[in-house]
């Protein structure tokens, strides 16, 4: 009896500590670098020490604490879609799913995975603060805004790809601030639908961006994806830094708290391509970003700071077997070529497909310092696709492109390595900031710690439950209406309801928080989903009660 009677007062002591421990907790900052592995850090940061010694480190470094293991559902090497989303639902995914439960895979699970709930959209972090706690919710990135890493915070989908259904999913959403690039996605009929809820949106308005008045705005620059930071006109687009700054200025005026979601999304591009002077100062572009948010949380004190990659991508090491005698190669020998290196590759690459051939060579020294030897030159004018070139087609090398030929003989003048152009599986690193006094992770977790770490500081309560709530099929939902999904737009169906006695009627808009019962409109505080996959539409519960 005394021993029971022990149990329950620690376990009454264990509980109340961890709420003290967090009480303070009011917003979260959650930063990701995607693609962003261990030793693209470590580059970042010898570059950095190696242009200015008075700075040896990274604004991350004291607060590196851990490793987090990200997977996919059925592989061990993720995919931005189901990685971030697994941070932000806490249930592992499956490569192009966002924020949805992926089908089983029996035998190549990592986890058990329950086939009855395939096709399930889930309720994320930023949805249930928003719903439950009130607080206010921004995303920031320089992708386009349907790409997965914002999309998995605000949207749900089974292929990362079906823009359409994903951009109308985070306009109805109604985040309070969101900004990146993707102008081009936003539709009029977006437009009209943020104008209407008091929305500032500024469309490669770098003036309007900087001075509005306003707390909720929609600030979007370049088609798709905003340039390298390398590349960067700072008089036409924002650092990663001031559009962090900005969310948070705007963000911080709920007195509910916030949660902000900051994507250094073309670390993980740039990785991809094999740049490593793309991924180096992209990732110090972040990294200027999260001493932002740091100097934020400290003068504000109930601010949790995350900063914590999706995956790994392409193998990056410091050495390569192209420099032999590793141990005695000199600071300048590892990164003196690379830090003449003024433009990303990608745009070098822009820049000679419409320079004369007798230009390349002085075009190519301009802009990295590297004296072409005539058969690199011969390489670039034996491409596909450079267009100044005299060679005919039958003369240039097949499957080789400028981007090809130039990162090849960009990389063979410096001493980084590269094993792939893709996803990697190693961990990736940790990095919290938190008030004193509240716990933060430490050592080695999983993706679905992490959102476990966040829901818990949050208080949001129990996210499976929220799904359920929140994403009901319609066919429990309304299993005692007569229903009807109509296709006459097949990209977005609406769900007919009619009540009992056949003298209301209810429509539902898919991928949308707009409902019409009997033609008046009704706002929900979420989103209705419906997949083809399933013939199914997600929405909350408490639509049965709608014609009481």
């Amino acid at each position: 009896m005394k021993r029971n009677i022990l149990s329950v007062l620690l376990m009454v002591i264990f509980v109340f500590s961890g709420y003290a421990q967090n009480k303070r907790v009011k917003n979260v900052i959650l930063m990701i670098p995607d693609g962003t592995s261990w030793a693209t850090v470590s580059s970042a940061r010898w570059y950095q020490r190696y242009l200015n010694p008075e700075k040896p480190n990274l604004y991350l470094d004291p607060y590196l604490c851990g490793s987090v293991l990200t997977y996919s559902s059925n592989a061990p090497i993720g995919d931005s879609a189901p990685t971030t989303s697994c941070f932000m639902t806490g249930v592992p995914s499956r490569a192009k799913f966002v924020a949805t439960y992926p089908p089983a895979d029996p035998g190549n699970d990592i986890i058990p995975m329950d086939s009855a709930m395939a096709y399930q959209p889930l309720m994320t972090v930023l949805e249930a603060a928003k719903i439950f706690n009130k607080m206010a919710a921004g995303l920031v990135f320089t992708c386009e805004f349907p790409h997965a890493t914002p999309a998995d915070c605000s949207s749900h989908s089974y292929d990362r790809g079906k823009y359409l259904w994903i951009s109308s999913q985070m306009v109805h959403n109604n985040i309070d601030v969101l900004i990146g690039g993707g102008v081009r996605h936003l539709k009029d009929e977006h437009k009209d639908y943020l104008t209407k809820e008091g929305y500032g949106i500024y469309l490669n308005d770098i003036d309007g961006f900087r001075s509005h008045k306003g707390n909720k705005m929609w600030s979007l620059f370049c088609d798709d994806d905003m340039p390298y930071d390398l590349d960067r006109d700072k008089k036409l687009y924002p650092s990663l830094a001031e559009m962090t700054a900005k969310a948070i200025e705007k963000l911080s005026k709920n007195e509910n708290g916030f949660f902000l979601m900051v994507e250094g999304s073309k670390v993980d591009w740039a990785a991809h391509a094999n740049d490593p002077i793309a991924m180096i100062t992209d990732l110090l572009a972040f990294d200027e970003a999260f001493g932002v948010a740091i100097e934020f949380a400290k003068k504000n004190g109930e601010t949790v700071v995350i900063a914590v990659p999706d995956h790994g991508n392409s193998g990056i090491s410091i050495g390569s077997e192209r420099c032999p005698n590793y141990t005695k190669l000199t600071k300048d020998d590892l990164f003196k070529n690379v830090s003449k290196f003024r433009i990303t590759a990608e745009s070098l690459v822009e820049i000679l497909k419409n320079t004369e051939s007798a230009e390349i060579k002085n075009v190519v020294k301009q802009y990295t310092d590297i004296d072409l030897t005539d058969n690199e030159l011969t390489k670039i004018l034996s491409s596909e696709d450079y267009k100044k070139s005299a060679l005919t087609a039958e003369e240039r090398m097949k499957g080789t492109s400028v981007k090809k030929i130039l990162t090849e003989i960009l990389n063979n003048h410096t001493c980084f390595g590269f094993t792939t152009g893709g996803h990697t599986g190693e961990e990736v690193f940790l990095a919290v900031y938190a008030p004193e006094n509240t716990f933060r992770p430490e050592g080695f977790i999983t993706n679905i710690e992490l959102n476990k770490y966040m829901s818990d500081i949050l208080r949001i309560g129990n996210l499976k439950e929220h799904t359920a709530t929140y994403f009901a099929k319609h066919t429990e939902v309304f299993k005692d209406f007569k229903w009807k999904i109509k296709k006459e737009d097949k990209k977005f169906p609406v769900l007919e309801v009619e009540s009992a006695d056949a003298k209301g009627k209810l429509t539902v808009n898919s991928y949308s928080n707009i409902a019409l019962l009997d033609g008046k409109e009704i706002r929900l505080n979420s989103v209705v989903v419906y997949f083809d996959t399933t013939n199914t539409f997600y929405l909350p519960e408490s639509l049965r009660e709608i014609f009481k």
